[in-house]
């Protein structure tokens, strides 16, 4: 199965966008941090997440997301499955800028998922690494992503619960408070 007969393109991409979108609005980041997505495009499509992968699900998400990521200059960190123990495709500037540990994998889609296939191949210079820490991140599908975020990860409910047939989970991070009693925060 690649699609499913319900799978609409046009509003995959549109929830993508919308999740993105109000993620983003959620958790006040900057240019040069890092968004983490994982994305089970066999979710996405109404299959069973690992078994019924999709290109064209995966390529709706990325026409959703990248554009806006890259506009506000934040990079994109695209999670691959288990088959790759959920390494992480990401532009080589943003690996070099955070010190991240290169690994030597070529995402496909039964052994990375399509998600990672499909930012692979769209990434101006991808490489693999084999983690991030993401200042916020959506999880499409139950692909868990917590391991790729900051320590302090804060759930974040968005308007929508689903992008096509998938759940999704968002969270944004903030720094971990430190002291007691009589320690005072700033607002995050």
């Amino acid at each position: 199965m690649t699609t499913s007969p319900t799978f609409d393109r046009q509003a995959v991409t549109a929830q993508a966008r919308q999740a993105v979108q109000e993620l983003l609005q959620a958790a006040g980041l900057r240019a040069g941090d890092i968004f983490v997505i994982g994305c089970s495009s066999s979710e996405i499509v109404g299959g069973r997440i690992g078994k019924d992968s999709s290109m064209e699900a995966a390529g709706a998400v990325l026409d959703g997301v990248a554009p806006v990521l890259s506009e506000r200059g934040i990079y994109l960190a695209a999670q691959c499955c288990e088959h790759l123990n959920r390494a992480i495709v990401l532009e080589r500037e943003a690996a070099e800028r955070y010190g991240c540990e290169i690994v030597n994998a070529l995402p496909q889609p039964h052994a990375g998922g399509s998600w990672a296939t499909s930012c692979w191949q769209r990434f101006r210079d991808p490489v693999l690494v084999a983690e991030v820490r993401a200042a916020a991140g959506i999880d499409i599908g139950g692909t868990l992503i917590g391991m790729h975020l900051r320590r302090v990860a804060v759930p974040v409910r968005l308007s929508l619960a689903r992008i096509g047939c998938a759940n999704i989970l968002c969270a944004r991070t903030r720094p971990p408070y430190i002291g007691g009693a009589r320690a005072v925060y700033q607002e995050m």
